[in-house]
């Protein structure tokens, strides 16, 4: 499958424009998951993506079955308050009219195809929190299967500013991140290509990302905490316009 077709928004939304980097905050409370004017486009592309590259965009570390489980009756919950999604027993009503059957026995497979955000789950190990499950429908060059089992040292290795300091920084990070406090952040990068599927290997050359480039993409990043297994949820929210300049 190739990168798919452009599916651009209208403009970053205002917080991303306005929110200033690098930089983290308290989430507004009931602001974690979000419909925008991309969803339809974005859930056909995340539907086509799971069918054709599950391999791909989807993994799961056995240790980590019971924080995705977990973190399925989260994201349903908050989508059926927040969001107008009607839950009948296993079956759930997408606003789009999508009707879907909740899969517990697959429980990223099913939220992929739940709403726009990609979400990340990270355990704790020996060396600070590891990657241990994934649904990546969107990445930006960079490759799950070559981050999953690493900490965050490793999986930011190839990052040229990701030194000692900015290392222990974001460990703090993630270690205080406190159940019913959210906290969330942007960053904005210029793109040469109007795509949401652009995986890339650490093994490839990294290229300087020039402000002229035509396309202009922001993740709205979330770092929440599960009160049942404590495991740190990172979730990602992908808006893609064309550049300003």
């Amino acid at each position: 499958m190739t990168a798919g077709p452009e599916i651009l928004h209208d403009r970053l939304p205002a917080d991303a424009v306005a929110f200033a980097l690098p930089g983290t905050r308290p989430m507004p409370e009931g602001d974690w998951l979000r419909i925008d004017e991309a969803f339809h486009a974005q859930m056909v592309l995340r539907t086509q993506l799971i069918a054709l590259r599950r391999e791909d965009v989807i993994a799961l570390d056995p240790r980590a079955i019971p924080a995705a489980s977990e973190l399925l009756d989260l994201v349903v919950a908050e989508l059926v308050l927040r969001h107008g999604y009607r839950r009948k027993g296993d079956e759930i009503w997408r606003p789009d009219g999508v009707v879907l059957r909740l899969d517990p026995d697959d429980p990223l497979g099913s939220i992929g195809h739940l709403c726009q955000e990609d979400f990340c789950l990270l355990l704790p190990g020996e060396t600070g929190h590891v990657l241990c499950g994934a649904v990546l429908c969107f990445p930006s060059s960079w490759m799950l299967s070559e981050k999953m089992g690493r900490d965050l040292t490793s999986i930011h290795g190839p990052v040229a500013d990701y030194d000692g300091a900015m290392a222990r920084r974001v460990q703090r990070l993630f270690d205080g991140v406190k159940v019913g406090h959210p906290l969330v952040r942007f960053n904005r990068l210029p793109q040469a290509r109007g795509a949401l599927y652009q995986p890339k290997s650490d093994r490839l050359p990294r290229r300087d990302h020039h402000p002229s480039l035509p396309f202009l993409r922001s993740e709205r990043q979330v770092l929440l905490r599960l009160p049942t297994t404590r495991a740190v949820v990172f979730s990602i929210h992908t808006y893609l316009a064309r550049s300003a300049a």
